[in-house]
């Protein structure tokens, strides 16, 4: 509520303006820099950190991974790509959470058998597997073994390593915070991928690349997400993995245990 009236102005006296004055300095401290004025002290490092869970920049070389990196079981394949790469342009993220499904498992999608939407699972390992979760997440999954076997892992989450203003801009979510991308179908919508990217071979140059990183020293293990539907022992399975001490992994994170 106003009343009409102008507030009464102050004068500041000499004095005042004075004491504003000299707590101002130019000169080695630099142009308006408040003395007795610091930056905040550098927090400790968190428990973990040595675990690089979101790097400045790629380590050198990082090299393409060769495809026999993948023509191994699913469950071997979950541990390896944990602190791996992804690169598409400019976008690059380090992987921090799969999970991994096997030949007879009640929760992979080859135990539809080989359709349109499955084939891709029955390659080669290091192709990727896309697919629509709910007819909106777009699922990345890395394709694990021999040609015929059927099965995959399911990269859950990641952290940014380069291209965040273009992450951002995908996700359309304005931060830099791990909610970012930690959830598979936010993953996919980082990368800009769909589901034409099935199929598509990770391990050459250009598209989508699977990058070498960087091992951790720690994991956790625990049941994969969402998979009531399948058997009880492929629901309490111990099947997904993350890197110990990153804040980049999705919920629940209370069912994580050290292996």
């Amino acid at each position: 509520m106003t009343t009409g009236r102008n507030p009464p102005r102050f004068k500041r006296t000499a004095r005042k303006l004075g004491k504003k004055a000299t707590a101002i300095k130019a000169g080695a401290t630099g142009a308006g820099v408040r003395v007795g004025i610091t930056a905040p002290p550098t927090a400790p490092p968190p428990p973990g950190a040595s675990l690089v869970t979101r790097p400045r920049s790629l380590p050198a070389p990082a090299a393409i991974l060769p495809q026999d990196f993948f023509l191994v079981d699913s469950l071997d394949l979950a541990h390896r790509l944990l602190g791996k790469f992804l690169r598409r342009d400019e976008v690059v993220l380090q992987i921090t959470e799969v999970e991994a499904y096997r030949p007879d498992d009640s929760a992979c999608h080859g135990r539809f058998g080989i359709t349109m939407r499955t084939a891709p699972v029955f390659g080669p390992g290091g192709h990727a597997y896309v697919y629509l979760c709910y007819g909106l997440h777009v699922m990345l999954n890395i394709v694990a073994d021999k040609q015929g076997v059927g099965a995959a892992v399911l990269i859950r989450s990641c952290s940014p390593v380069s291209g965040l203003e273009t992450i951002k801009e995908r996700r359309g979510q304005m931060t830099d915070k791990p909610v970012l991308l930690t959830g598979p179908g936010k993953v996919g919508q980082a990368l800009g991928i769909t589901t034409a990217w099935s199929s598509h071979p990770l391990y050459t140059p250009g598209g989508l690349e699977v990058l070498d990183g960087p091992e951790p020293e720690k994991i956790l293990i625990g049941p994969r997400v969402g998979i009531e539907y399948a058997l009880p022992e492929h629901v309490g399975a111990p099947w997904r993995f993350a890197i110990a001490g990153s804040p980049w992994i999705s919920a629940p994170k209370n069912t994580f245990r050290p292996p």
